[in-house]
């Protein structure tokens, strides 16, 4: 173990007893590279988030030339940036026109405890609705309207007022009564192994929330933005919600969250009381401007359909292995189920020696993960799963 290895397990906090120890020198594209110049294929695009690659030059432009403009200036709200606009105007002109107002904020997680803050400011009700399979993030509200009891239990009580029902099931949608402030779902479940809703669900869980006048919210943070081979992955299932969260991808690279709803919901956050809710660095200039220029490229550069092609050709190579026992897949975002989670474990690790990043779930650890950088090539797509299933075959001995 060297000196770099020794310190960060020392002195930076650990989220597992076992991380990855990659030690980064640099990343381009979908490469990442470590202090030996060994080449990482990044598959999983630092969870849904690289989805334009690594360091793109447009993003790094922007960065650079934003930062020698200003950064910080104010809070959130009081001061006109023209990078929060240029985001903003990019968000919403492809975006539905009942979604017309943005709420940048930090993180996913954090525009998920924004959402759950105006869901029940709009409604004067305080009764959420989650599934089964969430996950929301890992702060104490959206933690609570997450499903996962094993990574909640040590930090009970969190929010009352939280039932969770199944994805797919119209009878349960009665569950949504006129005391329902707000329906939480990933409209793709992804910690849950990449669960993919049915659009008559969908649409029989919009008419529902409309009926009782419950907010109807989307968490796109991990498959919006052209994970799933749309702009959002809503528009698979012809139903708009209220709200929308978005993160991961939005930023670049960098971090950064969303809240967007139309003007005249998000306006509560302004009266009754006054800063509703505060953000200090949400929209800062500087990750704005990163994030329009994603905003930029993903609308300008990037191929919808070939994700959606090269995905299925993905799927196709590795699915054909015996030990695969099923998969699941939308656009670039992939979950494969093998027998156990030692043998998904056993193939990442061959992965990772074989110089391509692949993961778990953290609720479904028999499933091992992928969600390339939507700019990836036939060739690479191709190079990916021959690498796989070697892992796969050699695993299997």
């Amino acid at each position: 173990m060297n000196q770099s290895e020794k310190f960060f397990l020392r002195h930076l906090s650990q989220t597992t007893p076992f991380p990855f120890l990659i030690e980064v020198k640099n990343a381009r594209g979908i490469y990442i590279y470590d202090v030996n110049d060994k080449e990482y294929m990044d598959m999983i695009a630092g969870v849904a988030v690289n989805s334009i690659g690594h360091c793109h030059p447009k993003v790094t432009a922007a960065l650079k030339n934003q930062i020698d403009k200003y950064l910080h200036v104010m809070v959130y709200g009081e001061f006109i940036q023209a990078p929060q606009n240029e985001l903003i105007e990019k968000l919403i002109a492809v975006l539905p026109s009942t979604l017309d107002a943005v709420y940048p904020v930090n993180s996913g997680t954090e525009a998920n405890e924004a959402a759950i803050k105006l869901v029940k400011r709009v409604t004067n009700r305080t009764e959420i609705i989650a599934f089964k399979g969430a996950y929301h993030g890992s702060t104490n509200g959206s933690l609570s309207i997450s499903s996962n009891e094993l990574k909640k239990q040590a930090y009970r009580p969190l929010l009352p007022g939280i039932k969770f029902i199944d994805l797919n099931d119209e009878e349960q949608l009665n569950q949504i009564t006129k005391y329902t402030a707000g329906v939480f779902l990933e409209t793709v479940q992804g910690d849950a192994g990449v669960r993919i809703p049915d659009i008559s669900f969908m649409k029989a869980l919009r008419k529902r929330c409309t009926e009782v006048g419950a907010l109807l919210v989307f968490d796109e943070i991990q498959c919006g933005l052209g994970r799933t081979g749309k702009m959002f992955a809503f528009e698979h299932f012809q139903v708009v919600p209220d709200l929308l969260t978005l993160g991961k991808a939005l930023g670049g690279g960098m971090p950064i969250g969303a809240l967007i709803s139309s003007r005249e919901l998000l306006s509560h956050f302004s009266h009754q009381p006054m800063l509703g809710h505060i953000t200090t660095f949400g929209g800062h200039p500087v990750i704005s401007a990163a994030a329009s220029a994603f905003m930029e490229v993903l609308i300008n550069e990037v191929d919808l359909n070939e994700v959606e092609r090269l995905g299925q050709l993905l799927a196709d190579i590795i699915s054909a292995h015996k030990d695969i026992i099923a998969f699941r897949r939308i656009g670039l975002m992939f979950a494969f189920d093998m027998v156990s989670p030692d043998r998904v474990e056993k193939v990442v690790k061959s992965c990772l020696e074989k110089g391509l990043i692949t993961f778990w779930f953290l609720s479904h650890p028999a499933s091992f993960r992928l969600s390339p950088p939507l700019i990836i090539t036939e060739v690479e797509i191709r190079k990916a799963g021959h690498l796989i299933l070697e892992a796969i075959e050699e695993t299997s001995r």
